[in-house]
């Protein structure tokens, strides 16, 4: 269920608001693809972001979730608001030891002040490696943030 309280559009990925730079998303890899508050993509290498028995991190997927969650929320949230994580669930489906993942967005519930985003992590051939449901809290951007 959605409320069209703030209304949403596509943007290129160069064009979200908000740098990405020096981010843990650009430590890890992350490349946006696609950013709308219907639906943000975005895709992650499996080298770099492994355990230490060379599979793909659990955290390392949660990680990538929450980003692409976030950045659907902070277009939802519009001009001048945040969005920000307040809760992250994750279930990790199978394991991936090379190659990229790719996670996908949607939204579950947009509001003004809470949205609530599915996440699906999956791997190069499209096999699901982990679902992820992502709540934040939308608020006032703060000054000089």
């Amino acid at each position: 269920m959605t409320d069209n309280a703030h209304p949403t559009s596509a943007v290129r990925p160069d064009e979200v608001p908000f740098a990405m730079t020096g981010t843990l998303a650009e430590r890890m890899g992350m490349e946006l693809l696609e950013a709308d508050a219907q639906r943000t993509v975005a895709r992650m290498p499996v080298v770099g972001n492994t355990q230490p028995y060379g599979l793909l991190h659990g955290g390392a997927s949660a990680a990538l979730a929450e980003t692409v969650g976030s950045i659907g929320a902070a277009l939802h949230a519009g001009a001048g608001r945040i969005a920000v994580g307040v809760d992250l669930n994750a279930t990790h489906h199978r394991a991936v030891r090379e190659g990229q993942v790719t996670a996908v967005a949607t939204p579950l519930s947009l509001g003004r002040s809470i949205a609530a985003y599915e996440i699906v992590v999956s791997d190069d051939e499209g096999r699901r490696v982990c679902t992820a449901r992502l709540t934040c809290a939308l608020r006032e951007r703060p000054p000089g943030a």
